[in-house]
Order: C-alpha cells, then structure tokens, then sequence
C-alpha cells in the first residue's frame, strides 16, 4: 500500500474507497471502516443511493468507468470491492469482470496496490462446497451465470500484480455477528455454510492491512 503519515499515536489509518458500498455487506464494511476510524471514500452510480453511507465521502460514477474510477480513488490506499449483482438465471453477467478490469487498470494508473476484493463460495476451487441445496438446486437455477462472471472476476485479479486477496463468503445473513470466523482453503471437509454481512466485514477490513491471506482467496463462513 501506499505509505500512510504516521501520528503521535503510531500510524494512521490508511484511506479506503469501497465499491459496493450500497449493498448489504458493502454498507456493514462502511461503517465498520469509519468505527475503526478509517477515512472511506464510496463510489456510488447516483447520490439518493448513498443514504445510510453518512460519515463517508460519496464520490459519483459507474464503477465500470476507468475515468470515474481514478477520480475515486486518488489519494486513497487500498481498495474494497464488494460489487454484487442479481442473481441471473437466463441473461449472461458481464459486471463484475468488467468493473475489475477498469478498477485494476485505474489502481495501476494511480499507484494503489491493495485491493481486498469480495467473491463468493462456489467461485473458483470452492464450487461444489455449498451443500446440497446450493450445489444442486439454487447455483444451477440462479447463478450460475453470475458466477461465471465471478471466476472471470477472480481470474482479473490474480493476474492484476495487485496486493490482492480474493475473500469468498458461505450464504450470507444478517444476524449478530458470530466471531470467530473459519477461514479456509483446504475445503475437503467444508460442505456448505453460513456467515453473516458484518462478520465477512470485519474479516474483509482485517484484510487492508494485514498480509495473512495475500494472494490467496479463503472461503469463510462460521
């Protein structure tokens, strides 16, 4: 990450933007930022979606658009994105990857390194691991589409030269939060689970800074 000025109380807290930052986990990650006293930046597509994003600086654009991308992201030292879409059971899902494309481009042009960048189980190596339920019934019906653009999402990132880490949250919730969090790669025992929206934000946040997980893409769930 780009340096960050230190105070009499050790470092500062590096400047965020979040993408997402509209979606159920995109505002738990928001506002745990700014209780963790984060400086957040959201890149939202108009301002009347911004409600309940106060204390964070709203900067307007698709996120699709390298020009609005760079505008969001000077002066910042990492990125999070959380960009979901709907589930798509017919039309074909180009969002995210695109989004990823743009976002990768425009953190080079500007210098930012750190990108924590959320997925979902079923991406990638993880596909098969939801359980029954997931497995047969809802990704077939519903996602496959938006998960094949996830894969396209991840495969972005890991060839970006990024200081990435990939996080694929279990079937998400809104519950309390449950720490501690699992965290795995190894997924022969893991059969489908669940974690809820302000769990996979602390986890993600965790992740700005940290270099546990970097360039790798850990499924977590409780």
């Amino acid at each position: 990450m780009n340096e960050t000025k230190a105070t009499g109380n050790g470092p500062a807290r590096p400047k965020l933007l979040v993408l997402g930052a509209t979606g159920g986990t995109g505002r738990s990650i928001v506002q745990q930022a700014l209780s963790r006293g984060y400086d957040v930046r959201a890149l939202v597509r108009s301002p009347e979606k911004a409600t309940g994003l106060e204390g964070a600086q709203i900067s307007v654009g698709d996120a699709r658009d390298e020009r609005a991308l760079r505008k969001a992201l000077a002066g910042t030292d990492a990125v999070v994105s959380a960009l979901g879409t709907p589930a798509s059971p017919l039309r074909e899902v180009t969002l995210l990857s695109t989004a990823t494309r743009a976002l990768v481009d425009a953190m080079r042009a500007e210098g930012v390194k750190r990108l924590v960048c959320v997925t979902g189980m079923g991406a990638g190596d993880s596909a098969g691991h939801g359980g029954f339920v997931f497995d047969r019934l809802i990704f077939p019906a519903l996602l496959r589409k938006v998960y094949a653009d996830k894969n396209r999402q991840e495969a972005v990132v890991r060839v970006s030269g990024l200081d990435w880490v990939l996080v694929r949250p279990s079937v998400l919730n809104d519950k309390a939060v449950r720490a501690p969090v699992r965290a795995l790669t190894d997924l022969s025992a893991f059969h489908g689970g669940t974690i809820a929206r302000a769990d996979v934000a602390s986890f993600v946040l965790d992740q700005v800074q940290g270099d546990a997980w970097l360039h790798r893409s850990p499924l977590i769930s409780w």
